[in-house]
């Protein structure tokens, strides 16, 4: 999931989408039977459709509205089925898919075959501009309904077929044996008919079927979920619901925590975590997760793209001294990084500790011998872009670029270029307005090494900032999504990670753990595998 940013001091605004909430932490539970926790959040950087939402804010909120096909455990991270009844297939391109019973919307409609078939056809239309289209990509007719160039020639995929109320099938345009395991991520969601019958409503207020309903939102101030006691699934919500705060800085946010006005801060801000285990003792979480830290680069900038340039990219990350930064910044919170996935997949599930080798070590010779066969710094400087509200990314940029800048006998090779908000930043980016190296945390969408290599190098995938495109890559992800055998998938994969090695189309910074604190008001709080508070687990009072 692109774009990891953390939470943030409450700010009360005017601007209003759904009904008005006023500012303060949480309350009663309106009527929903239990109290209300307050949690640090951020704006999504847009509207919650769960084809349109590919960063971490917004996918906290649809991961409590929403339930799919399947859903990640809460601790171990493994898909297991939620409202699929059964998934089978009997070549790994052909699918047959049967929903389960007793399933309805907040607003009483049935969940269906057609309630998923609508909502996947939706997300994959090149007319709706959706920013997750391409994870439905593997479905037969995507090149029809979302062409790479010119109109679109079809309306629905063709490889989406309703059977019956609880029945659908999905042809796929190549054998993917993880494709079920994907079926957990928001882009998968089901949606309600009010969805495309009154759009913009639905926008205003959305409409799920998770254990918690949207009860108001005023951007730039707070959202408030509530309890939805009608939900029909296991994992019912033990709170009245959750008001979710937004905060522009995460040490205010920590600072109301301490107050006694906020019950849960999900990210503990770098300059706190000295004195955290003492300020709140074992109600202080720090846990792996699937999170990883890259510096990706503008290869649609030529400079950047230019034969030989593949030097200069691995002597920068040569010259980062990962282990002092994740140290002194983050107080071993993170581990510095020596592949592009995350320890949490585990070996078998492709997690290969050291295969950068030697571009991760810190050698400030090295790097500036590479750097200078490459041809040198484009332009003569390295400017790394961040947005400077959340995460505390300046303290870890500022570091870097003293790092780089030490090792290149340089003291201004290199500095950092904030942005104001993440929104902003996000936007830039997706302009391709980059002027260097920036930031790029990945928070994993399902725990599948696939995950952690194609939406971010493969040609044109959705989450390819910077325009990498390498075919050797392309063609080994290919192949390994062809794989009917998961070891050899795997190894396929880790080859085509290799290729990301050998051009270092991004620096591996470090592994992100989660981390949070929470008020003696909370019981029963944890953080799942992808570093988000498992909610409807909490028990409040």
């Amino acid at each position: 999931m692109r774009g990891v940013t953390r939470a943030r001091g409450a700010v009360c605004a005017v601007t209003v989408a759904l009904a008005a909430a006023g500012c303060g932490g949480g309350g009663s539970g309106g009527g929903t039977g239990g109290a209300v926790l307050s949690s640090s959040w951020g704006d999504p950087q847009n509207p919650l459709e769960p084809a349109n939402t590919n960063e971490v804010q917004g996918g906290k909120v649809l991961d409590m509205i929403f339930r799919g096909l399947k859903k990640y455990d809460p601790r171990t991270g493994r898909a297991t089925d939620m409202l699929a009844e059964s998934i089978r297939t009997t070549d790994s391109r052909n699918f047959t898919i049967r929903v389960k019973r007793g399933w309805t919307f907040s607003d009483g409609e049935k969940v269906t075959a057609r309630s998923f078939v609508d909502a996947w056809n939706y997300g994959a239309s090149l007319r709706h501009n959706q920013k997750n289209a391409y994870f439905f990509g593997y479905v037969d007719g995507y090149d029809k309904v979302h062409p790479s160039s010119g109109a679109q020639t079809a309306e629905t995929l063709s490889g989406l077929k309703v059977v019956d109320d609880r029945t659908f099938t999905v042809r796929l345009r190549q054998t993917f044996s993880g494709f079920p395991d994907t079926l957990g991520y928001a882009a998968f969601a089901p949606l309600p008919r009010a969805f495309f019958t009154d759009h913009a409503a639905w926008l205003s207020r959305p409409v799920g079927n998770g254990p918690y309903t949207v009860d108001s939102y005023m951007k730039g101030s707070r959202m408030s979920l509530r309890k939805w006691d009608g939900y029909p699934g296991p994992d019912k919500a033990r709170n009245g619901g959750v008001d979710l705060m937004v905060y522009t800085d995460n040490n205010t946010a920590y600072t109301d925590l301490m107050a006694g006005n906020l019950d849960l801060v999900d990210d503990v801000p770098a300059a706190q975590l000295k004195n955290v285990r003492s300020d709140l003792g074992d109600r202080y979480i720090n846990t792996p997760a699937g999170i990883i830290q890259t510096l990706a680069f503008p290869y649609y900038d030529k400079a950047w793209n230019k034969p030989g340039a593949e030097k200069v990219r691995t002597g920068l990350s040569m010259a980062i001294n990962r282990k002092q930064i994740t140290e002194t910044i983050f107080d071993r919170t993170r581990t510095p990084a020596t592949d592009w996935t995350s320890p949490v997949l585990g070996v078998d599930g492709g997690y290969k500790a050291g295969l950068c080798g030697r571009a991760c070590d810190y050698d400030p010779a090295g790097a500036k011998k590479l750097i200078e066969e490459g041809g040198g710094i484009p332009g003569g400087q390295v400017r790394i872009t961040y947005n400077a509200d959340t995460g505390s990314h300046k303290e870890w940029v500022d570091a870097v670029c003293n790092s780089i800048n030490n090792a290149l006998g340089d003291g201004r090779a290199c500095v950092g270029n904030p942005v104001g908000t993440f929104a902003d930043f996000r936007n830039r980016i997706g302009r391709h307005k980059m002027p260097g190296p920036f930031r790029a945390g990945w928070q994993m969408d399902y725990p599948l090494i696939q995950n952690f290599l194609q939406p971010l190098y493969y040609t044109d995938a959705s989450s390819n900032d910077g325009k990498w495109s390498n075919r050797q890559f392309d063609r080994l992800v290919d192949r390994a999504n062809a794989e009917t055998d998961r070891a050899g998938a795997v190894r396929l994969f880790q080859r085509a990670e290799e290729a990301v090695r050998d051009h270092m189309a991004a620096i591996p910074l470090w592994y992100q753990n989660g981390s949070a604190g929470y008020s003696d008001r909370l019981s029963d709080v944890a953080l799942n595998p992808f570093s988000v508070p498992v909610y409807n687990e909490i028990k409040v009072g």
